[in-house]
């Protein structure tokens, strides 16, 4: 049986997210995944706080990236980061919920980019990252 490119994608991500304790444990959840693309969400809960009282730098490029790889992935080829460039806009705040949407801009071969803009529950951008992908050897299920 052949999977359509969206079966596909739910299927490398429901995969992905079996092993991805790091995403879980940071409190994201997969909103919703296509072929190139994947939002990620998270409400900023008060240990994503750094000591400025907003949140973490880290929490927030975690959260980009979780997006990044879940788009980079939906092809069900193993992929990894090969390198991303994060910038801040504005601050995301305790309570905030923070949705990060990842979209496929070129993939050539073995190397992709991808564009993450992380928006709050109000669409204020708060981070726009760039990720640069890199398909390795093995798939993430059984086609």
């Amino acid at each position: 049986m052949s999977l359509t490119a969206q079966q596909r994608a739910e299927k490398s991500a429901q995969a992905m997210w079996a092993d991805d304790q790091a995403s879980k444990w940071a409190g994201m959840g997969i909103e919703r995944v296509d072929e190139g693309s994947a939002a990620l969400a998270l409400t900023v809960e008060a240990h994503h706080c750094n000591g400025h009282g907003i949140c973490h730098g880290g929490v927030i490029f975690m959260l980009a990236d979780s997006a990044f790889a879940f788009a980079c992935n939906s092809r069900n080829q193993a992929t990894v980061a090969q390198h991303n460039m994060i910038s801040f806009i504005a601050p995301g705040r305790k309570g905030d919920r923070l949705l990060a949407e990842a979209r496929e801009v070129s993939l050539t071969g073995r190397s992709g980019i991808y564009d993450v803009s992380v928006k709050n529950q109000d669409g204020q951008l708060i981070a726009e990252m760039r990720g640069c992908s890199r398909a390795i050897k093995g798939h993430l299920f059984e086609e």
